[in-house]
C-alpha cells in the first residue's frame, strides 16, 4: 500500500482504470491525496477516492461488510462528505437516505443540536423530525471520525427522534444492531468513545491504523 501511495502521488492524474490484482482490504486508501494548502485544511483528502469506480464500490463494501445480516431500515449522512459514501451505501443496499444538515439548510421543521468539530470550531447540525420513527434502525455513515464530536451530535440527533441503536457491548437488548461507519475511525478520546458504545465499521487495515492517528 505503501509503493502505490508513492506513485499515486508522483502522478498529476489519478488512473481510473487501473486495479491492483489483489484487492485487499484497504487497497483503495491509496487513491487519498495529502493536504497541500496548510493548517486551515484536513490532513488528507479522501475525495480523490471516490472518483474511481471500483475504488468506491470496494470501499462501501468493506464498510457494510460487519453489518452482513443486520436489519437496516435507513441510512443517515453527515453534511457534507459523509453524503457521497452514505448515498453509494444506501443505494447499496436498496435503502432510503436521510441527510443530516448543516444548521440553515432545511426549510422543514427540523431538531438541532451543538457540537464541536475536529477543527474545534462550534457549529450546530439538524435534521427534519418527520423522518425518523421511534425502533427505525439506522446506519450512520461519514467520511472520517477524527475527533468524534460530529459523529457524536450525529447520534445524540438520531437517539433524540426514536432511532434504534445496540449499546455496545451491553448484551440486554432486544433487536439486531446498526451502527456507524466510516473511512477511518481515529483512535482519538472520541472514536475510543464511540467504537466503544456502537457496533462501527472502517476502512483501515490495523497495521496502517497507528500512522492514520498520527496524521502520517
Amino acid at each position: 500500500l505503501h509503493a502505490q501511495c508513492s506513485q499515486c502521488l508522483q502522478s498529476p492524474h489519478m488512473d481510473l482504470c487501473h486495479v491492483p490484482a489483489a484487492r485487499e482490504k484497504g487497497w483503495y486508501l491509496a487513491l487519498m491525496a495529502p493536504n497541500v494548502k496548510g493548517p486551515n485544511y484536513a490532513w488528507l483528502d479522501p475525495s480523490r477516492l471516490y472518483c474511481h469506480p471500483q475504488g468506491l464500490q470496494d470501499c462501501v463494501a468493506d464498510l457494510l461488510q460487519p453489518f452482513q445480516g443486520d436489519p437496516i431500515d435507513m441510512v443517515a449522512g453527515i453534511d457534507a462528505m459523509g453524503f457521497i459514501l452514505g448515498a453509494a451505501t444506501a443505494a447499496v443496499l436498496q435503502k432510503g437516505f436521510l441527510a443530516i444538515r448543516k444548521a440553515g439548510h432545511l426549510c422543514v421543521q427540523t431538531v438541532a443540536q451543538p457540537y464541536t468539530d475536529y477543527s474545534g470550531r462550534e457549529k450546530v447540525m439538524e435534521v427534519r423530525t418527520d423522518a425518523i420513527s421511534p425502533g427505525l434502525r439506522i446506519l450512520l455513515v461519514d467520511q472520517w471520525v477524527e475527533t468524534g464530536g460530529t459523529m457524536r451530535a450525529a447520534i445524540e440527533l438520531v437517539e433524540r427522534l426514536g432511532g434504534v441503536w445496540d449499546h455496545y457491548p451491553h448484551t440486554l437488548v432486544l433487536h439486531v444492531p446498526t451502527g456507524v461507519a466510516a473511512i477511518c475511525i481515529e483512535d482519538s478520546e472520541g472514536g475510543q468513545w464511540i467504537r466503544g458504545h456502537y457496533k462501527c465499521s472502517h476502512c483501515v487495515p490495523s497495521r496502517l491504523q497507528p500512522h492514520f492517528d498520527h496524521h502520517q
